[in-house]
């Protein structure tokens, strides 16, 4: 049988960091939500962000071992699967030193898991993905909530990074990680306007009324695993 271990506290989870046997799930929006968008990398209309919470929910989430491996150019995913119990609704800016959230840790048979399906969903509060803060610019202070009840699922490929992960073996814990990046709903001032995160991106000038305001993932591809890509459908 499975066990499913939650971790309260990012610090509870670096004592099994390196449990044998184990893959552990980690959820992620990169340094722009835990330290924001700040100069030169800027929204795509010039706005600073600082976040002081932002809220997703994961679920119908499974790890895959793919062969040969899954291109994240369609949403069927062919292989040896281990699902992973949820559903996760986490703080992405209360993150470690890795701008990481650890959702839990499972016993895994070894392998390679080079393939990850997840869905971001509406939690408790009836929201998948909730982004509140402060915006700055030219003078202006905007306090803002950004929010949507969309269900999207995701089929994403191997994680991209500094290092491959997903290898689980009999002597060391391998980990995956669920990435949201935040450019591609508000672009960067540090890229070309005609690049193609920045064309489909809203920006900031779209909220820039400030308070509590909704917003579509359509079209957006926020959901990543590190720079790997995802194939995207609406629930």
């Amino acid at each position: 049988m499975t066990r499913f271990f939650l971790f309260s506290t990012v610090a509870t989870f670096a004592a099994f960091a390196a449990q044998a046997g184990s893959l552990t799930l980690f959820a992620s929006g990169e340094d722009l939500a835990t330290e924001g968008f700040n100069a030169p990398e800027l929204t795509k209309d010039g706005w600073s962000l600082e976040f002081t919470r932002i809220m997703a929910s994961f679920d119908q989430i499974t790890a895959w071992q793919t062969d040969p491996p899954f291109m994240a150019d369609n949403a069927e995913i062919a292989g040896t699967a281990l699902a992973i119990a949820g559903p996760f609704t986490v703080d992405l800016v209360d993150a470690d030193e890795d701008d990481r959230v650890a959702l839990t840790r499972v016993d895994a048979t070894p392998g390679h898991y080079n393939a990850l399906s997840w869905a971001l969903v509406p939690g408790a509060d009836g929201f998948s993905l909730v982004l509140e803060g402060i915006a700055r610019k030219d003078g202006q202070e905007v306090a803002f909530t950004l929010r949507t009840s969309e269900s999207v699922m995701h089929f994403c490929g191997e994680y991209l990074g500094d290092a491959r992960k997903g290898f689980v073996t009999d002597e060391a814990g391998g980990d995956l990680e669920i990435t949201l990046h935040l450019d591609h709903l508000f672009g960067r001032a540090d890229k070309p306007e005609d690049d193609e995160m920045n064309l489909a991106a809203p920006g900031f000038d779209a909220f820039a009324a400030g308070g509590v305001q909704d917003f579509t993932l359509d079209g957006l591809h926020l959901g990543h695993v590190g720079e790997g890509h995802c194939h995207v459908a609406a629930l």
